[in-house]
């Protein structure tokens, strides 16, 4: 017989999700807990008055998370690293000439 841990996220007494895995359930938990707040600063605005688009949205900048910050500002993108050139026999050529 096998023993299965699973780490549920639960929501006013509502299931949302079961993980694995304790850190996976807590990030889960924790982007709920974002577009909850989210959501009460979308309520506020009468841009979207409609209550599922708020919610949708919310989610939506929740789960961006990262992106977001980016945009506002509050966290730096990472710089891509530059591949390193690759020599070949027509660089060396050229270089030769």
């Amino acid at each position: 017989m096998a023993v299965i841990v699973k780490y549920v996220v639960e929501r006013n007494g509502e299931e949302k999700m079961t993980f694995t895995s304790k850190a996976e359930a807590d990030a889960y938990d924790k982007m709920l807990d974002m577009a909850d707040e989210l959501f009460n600063l979308l309520s506020e605005s009468k841009l979207l008055e409609d209550e599922g688009k708020q919610e949708e949205l919310s989610l939506f900048l929740a789960q961006r998370k990262e992106e977001v910050l980016y945009a506002l500002g509050a966290k730096r993108k990472p710089t891509p690293k530059k591949p390193k050139a690759v020599e070949t026999e027509e660089t060396n050529n050229d270089e030769a000439a």
